[in-house]
């Protein structure tokens, strides 16, 4: 009898030995990353990510280590929680090679060494703050760019400030500042019309606006770029010929 347990226990050990060793490296990361989120260990998903970790605009981003365990349940709240929790590595998490590894489509990104890269998910906690922030940010623009859907990204460049705003039915604004004036000012230029344009096989996208006189202004939001890539870039085309070209921040407020 003694002899049967000891075999049982040796085959459950080798059972799970095995198990372990089948699981691909990036199952492995998101196997730890689930334990992390189902253990609670805030500090230990916190030291992985590179800050700042971006929130949707206008939600300010978190800075620092500190600021992410103190915000950690406005980001992962209930819903999320269990939504990585209940995850299997084999069936929810997918390597998408330099991009890094997704759970469910993109709800969630960490990188090959398990490195939290992005969560793209909106608690209901965000959600209300953001509506609130966008209500907010409507007393600081000029009186012609109030009327928006909501607020998309604010870019700087050495020279201008962009502003782009989604004004539903898939049209956008942009409107640019000098870079030292405020936007409580007349902008500079106003284009209506704009598109989104998604990058193929990447997470990056741009902004395409057209104007009179075959000028095309280009707004590329660069999600997943090359070591020293800048996070945006500007540029600015006439009938076809480049005529301006900026890298560009995207302001954290």
């Amino acid at each position: 009898m003694k002899k049967n347990l000891m075999f049982l226990g040796l085959l459950l050990f080798c059972s799970n030995l095995v198990t372990s060793q089948e699981l691909k490296a990036y199952e492995r990361k998101a196997k730890a990353f689930i334990e992390n989120v189902r253990n609670g260990r805030k500090d230990n998903i916190a030291a992985t990510i590179t800050y700042p970790f971006e929130r949707e605009y206008p939600i300010p981003s978190i800075k620092n280590k500190a600021e992410f365990v103190k915000r950690y349940d406005e980001v992962f709240d209930e819903i999320l929680k269990a939504e990585i929790t209940k995850s299997v590595p084999q069936r929810d998490w997918k390597d998408m090679g330099w991009r890094g590894i997704e759970l469910n489509k993109g709800n969630v990104w960490i990188d090959k060494t398990g490195a939290l890269i992005s969560v793209n998910y909106q608690s209901k906690f965000e959600t209300r703050l953001k509506n609130k922030l966008i209500e907010a940010e409507r007393f600081h623009l000029h009186a012609s760019l109030t009327k928006y859907k909501a607020p998309l990204y604010l870019l700087e460049t050495l020279k201008y400030r962009i502003r782009i705003d989604d004004m539903g039915n898939g049209n956008y604004r942009y409107a640019s500042w000098p870079i030292k004036q405020k936007m409580s000012e007349a902008p500079e230029v106003v284009i209506l019309d704009g598109v989104w344009i998604h990058d193929n096989n990447s997470m990056n996208h741009h902004f395409e606006f057209r104007k009179k006189g075959g000028f095309v202004y280009d707004c590329s939001i660069i999600e997943w770029g090359e070591a020293g890539s800048p996070p945006a870039k500007v540029m600015i085309y006439q009938n076809n010929k480049e005529v301006f070209s900026e890298n560009a921040k995207i302001v954290v407020k």
